[in-house]
């Protein structure tokens, strides 16, 4: 084990620009890209199950808000949502005199704000879909044994257009990862952003984003094989018999 650790050591050391220095660079670029990946997802998450039951509401003034609220955040560019985040809280009226201005002068918050509030609605819209296409039958039967309508969705409804929205959404998680890449616009030192550093200390475009492109796809692979195996588990009942 020492010996081969004295050996990448020594590759290392002979090689112009994957030293021990920005391979750290990357590693540090790799987790600031996860966590802000993470969380907003998680609180794009939260806040896509209640905003997806309501979007079903009957009544106009309930779901035609959310539908607009979807709408702008869908039919945007991200790159844009971020850049009014960042540059657009600061030239808000007072905004400078209140506790907001400790998180906008912060690039983290901004880009976790727009990041959040656009993963909220493509997963709002992708379980507002798999909940209206629940079958009838089952709601029919929860009536029939006598669940109120907040019991049928939350052990009827829910569970079953969760596992019907989860291969779209293993889509909308991977899309989240690529498209954290524009962060480093706003001077987050993501893994695009480790990126544009190699590439401006060793003058080195293919080797920096390349590599950069090979850390991409090892996290896609990831995640697309935590999302097969809850497939496989959760969607089981629909695999043909033998």
């Amino acid at each position: 084990m020492e010996q081969l650790t004295q050996t990448i050591t020594d590759l290392l050391n002979g090689n112009a620009i994957f030293t021990v220095n920005t391979l750290n660079i990357y590693w540090d670029g790799m987790v600031n890209t996860v966590q802000l990946v993470f969380v907003s997802l998680l609180i794009g998450l939260l806040l896509a199950v209640p905003l997806s039951i309501l979007r079903g509401s009957r009544f106009a003034i309930i779901k035609w808000p959310i539908w607009c609220y979807t709408y702008v955040f869908r039919a945007t560019p991200l790159l844009i949502q971020l850049y009014l985040a960042y540059y657009g809280f600061a030239f808000v009226p007072g905004v400078r005199d209140t506790w907001i201005w400790f998180f906008v002068q912060d690039p983290l918050y901004p880009a976790l704000f727009a990041f959040t509030l656009n993963t909220a609605a493509y997963t709002t819209e992708i379980f507002h879909g798999a909940i209206r296409s629940t079958p009838r039958g089952e709601v029919e039967a929860a009536r029939a044994y006598g669940m109120s309508r907040a019991l049928t969705i939350r052990r009827i409804v829910l569970p079953s257009a969760f596992r019907r929205a989860l291969p779209a959404y293993g889509n909308e998680v991977i899309f989240m990862l690529h498209a954290s890449a524009i962060a480093s616009v706003v001077t987050i030192m993501d893994l695009t952003g480790a990126a544009y550093y190699v590439y401006a200390r060793f003058y080195a475009p293919f080797t920096a984003f390349i590599f950069v492109a090979l850390l991409y796809m090892v996290l896609s692979f990831g995640i697309q094989g935590i999302f097969r195996g809850l497939e496989r588990r959760l969607l089981a009942h629909l695999r043909p018999a033998g």
